[in-house]
């Protein structure tokens, strides 16, 4: 499977490194354009001084560690798209181009499902994403949060719980799957 990535679920850290963890142990192949990642650079704008440039490193690092998944869109794509948010075609083009199955975004006002269905693609959030394929791929999923629990300890100091980071991240359904907590989605 493909997913193209908008640039609101690769910007909050813990997102990004749950999605791309599991990708790395094969979950799925993710996508993104160049404007994704511009647009999540400018995003770190709010955090103060030296973050964008912080950012840019991450995206670099990222380019470097998944050289075949940046997309540009073809010639033409984004003329024919209408979407709510025209801001938002680029994604849907570029989700296009690159033969993408998900678009995974948190927008879902912007990203009609009518409207994707016509071009053979669905949107999820992260959590619908991830939570799905911890049906499918448990150990997977679970050494990906493993890792970013732990990463996540030592960057802030905190003793973090599994299911309280996965919540803080917008990813409760997968938090919940997580820790064993048997509740109707």
């Amino acid at each position: 499977m493909k997913a193209l990535l908008d640039a609101c679920v690769l910007y909050p850290t813990v997102t990004r490194e749950m999605l791309l963890g599991v990708a790395a142990a094969g979950g799925f192949t993710p996508l993104w354009s160049p404007r994704i990642l511009e647009e999540w650079a400018r995003a770190t704008r709010k955090l103060g001084p030296g973050a964008e440039e912080f950012a840019r490193g991450e995206i670099d690092a990222l380019r470097a560690e998944w050289p075949k998944s940046e997309v540009v869109p073809t010639d033409g794509v984004q003329q024919r798209l209408l979407l709510p948010d025209p801001d938002d075609v680029h994604v849907l083009a570029a989700a296009i181009s690159g033969s993408a199955d998900v678009i995974v975004t948190y927008n879902a006002a912007d990203f009609p499902k009518a409207t994707l269905a016509e071009e053979g693609l669905q949107r999820l959030d992260p959590d619908q994403l991830l939570r799905g394929l911890f049906d499918a791929k448990p150990d997977i999923v679970r050494g990906a949060a493993e890792n970013v629990l732990a990463v996540a300890r030592q960057l802030s100091g905190e003793d973090w719980e599994m299911r309280a980071l996965m919540k803080k991240a917008r990813l409760p359904k997968l938090g919940r799957a997580l820790c064993g907590v048997n509740r109707h989605d």
